[in-house]
Parts: C-alpha cells; structure tokens; sequence
C-alpha cells in the first residue's frame, strides 16, 4: 500500500528541475567528454563503464534519462534497453544510443531493442544536446502526467478537510489488513478515537474554528504513528488507526499516549489554544494461531469491538482507553 506521504510527495513534482542522465561508455576519454558536455548543457550527470553498472544504478536512483555505447562488453547498448524495458522501474527512462554503425538495419535494431533515439559518434556535440533535450521535454511530459495521476489518486482515497484517508480507503483497505494478519498469522489491531464534546466548540467557536481542531488532532494523532501504522477519518470527529503487527497492549499503550497528549496540550487554533479531550477504543484480532485454517476473519467484528469499547469509555466519563474482546464472525470463503 502507497502511504499519503508518498503520494503526497509524488504530487509535488517540479516539471523544472535538472533532470540527471546516466552515460554508459566503456571508452575513458569519450566517458569523461561525454560528462563534460551534458553537464555543461545543464543536467546532473554520472557515468559508467559498462552495462551492468548502468543497469544497477537505474534500478538505484531516478534517472530521468540514459545515453549508452552501443558497443560494449558485457552487457551491450541493445541488451542493455531491453533489460530497462523489462525492469521495475517506476518512472521513464529516455533512451540515447551512441553508434558508429551506419547500417540502416543496426538502427532500426537499436530502436526495437526499446531505444527512443541514436546519436552516431561523428556526429558534433551540438546534436547530441540537440536531440536530448528533445527526449527531455518527453520525460517532462511524463513525469507531469505521472504527477496529475498521483493527486487524482490522492483525492479519492483522502478526507477532503483532513490529511487522513477517508472513509471509503478504510472500508477496502482494511478488508485486506486483516486478510493478510489472517492468512501469516499475524497481529492486527486498531484504535476508534472521538473528541469529547465537540460540539461545544462548534457551538462556542464556530464551525471553521472546529475544522482547525480536527486537523490540530489529526496531525497529533499521525505524529505518534510508525512508519506502517495509517490512520483515517471515521466520520464527523470520529477517527480509526490501523496498527498492523500489534496486540492488544501495544494499541492501548499507543491510544493511552495520544490520549494523554491530547489532554496536556491544548489543540491550537486561529482563535486560540483549545483544550479539549479524547475517548478512545481498542480492539485486536484474537493471537496468532487462535483461530482454525477453515475459518475466515471479517473486518466488521473488529471495527464493532472497538467501537463498544468507546461507547465503554464514554459511559465511564470520557478521556480514557477501553479494550473490548473481538467476538469473532467467520466468512465461508477467504477475502484477497
């Protein structure tokens, strides 16, 4: 699953900057000449010897462009293209085959091979920036469209006032969390959190006053998460954190620590520091082991015993942790 952040990162891509480019030349003098030249021309360059290396850097970093010798050991300029093409790399990588052949025939096997242009060696330095600042303004385009495909996404799976997910990611992510704590026998548990009396801020403050308050608990709540944890906005000032790999004590710890935070720091807003108080929680799917391989876990249970143990701890006086038991319900078959 791609976390908000990394979504949220992949949105503010910036269609301006140098672009890096990586030389693949197995001759030194032409090696070091080549770098000279692009980076005079502006890009951020790295070099080296053979296809291998060029291979495993592309696969390391994010070069938005390759320029590769034709002929070299190993690994040649074709083999080379055709291992990006079949490579998992995530972006575009532009592809500048230098030749010395002059067969038509070497050409058109250099593009099949997934090269997007050549570049013969007697050629003068001027096509050569030329013709990579073509593919250049390619990349550009691509990685533009890439970014405009990342904040779609980002809006459909996030609250729109909150930097949460929203309710709809919570129903079909979470289906799959437990699925997969099923299926490797793993801890999974989660956190149903609600502000106490919030409608008294909106009454007393106002309703923009009450949205800071829910994005000044929101950033709150994330501050305390790991890197695996998510969190999403349940509904109204209700919120649900997903904790993978941790039992029943570990989320109550967790919600004990936001809870505790919540009530020794007011919540600041436009019109102030607000204090104001949090209920929380807690439920876990049953140990590891603790249920039979014929039988299939369901979100529903889960999010029901977290759901009494906060109606629990608003009936016990609001700002505390309760932990309710998952009475387990099975499905007949198993959800991927």
């Amino acid at each position: 699953m791609k976390s908000l952040t990394s979504l949220e990162t992949s949105c503010g891509f910036d269609a301006l900057e140098s672009l890096k480019v990586l030389i693949a030349e197995d001759e030194p003098t032409q090696r070091l000449m080549l770098k000279r030249t692009l980076e005079r021309a502006g890009y951020q360059v790295e070099s080296v010897s053979d296809g291998e290396q060029a291979l495993k850097r592309l696969r390391e970093s994010d070069f938005a462009m390759l320029v590769t010798d034709w002929d070299m050991p190993g690994l040649d300029g074709g083999a080379l293209c055709r291992e990006v093409r079949c490579a998992s790399i995530e972006h575009y990588v532009y592809i500048v085959i230098l030749t010395s052949h002059d067969l038509a025939t070497d050409l058109v096997n250099g593009l099949d091979a997934g090269a997007d242009d050549y570049v013969r060696k007697s050629s003068n330095q001027a096509e050569l920036i030329a013709r990579l600042a073509a593919g250049a303004r390619i990349v550009r385009l691509e990685r533009s469209l890439r970014a405009a495909r990342a904040r779609i996404e980002l809006l459909s799976v996030t609250d729109p006032l909150l930097p949460l997910y929203n309710r709809r990611f919570l129903t079909d992510q979470l289906e799959k969390e437990v699925a997969r704590a099923y299926r490797h026998k793993r801890n999974l548990s989660i956190v149903i959190a609600d502000l106490d009396h919030f409608k008294r801020v909106n009454d007393a403050h106002g309703h923009l006053i009450g949205d800071e308050v829910l994005q000044a608990f929101s950033n709150l709540l994330k501050a305390q998460l790991r890197v695996s944890d998510w969190a999403a906005r349940y509904g109204g000032e209700e919120f649900v954190v997903i904790l993978p790999e941790t039992d029943a004590a570990g989320a109550y710890g967790l919600a004990e620590e936001i809870r505790e935070k919540c009530d020794f720091e007011p919540l600041r807003t436009s019109a102030g520091a607000i204090p104001l108080t949090a209920s929380f929680g807690v439920a876990s799917l049953p140990p590891p082991g603790g249920y039979s391989a014929a039988e299939i876990i369901t979100p529903e249970p889960l999010l029901r015993a977290a759901d009494i143990a906060l109606y629990r701890s608003k009936e016990l006086g609001r700002n505390r942790v309760e932990v309710a038991e998952v009475q387990v319900e099975f499905d007949a078959e198993p959800k991927s």
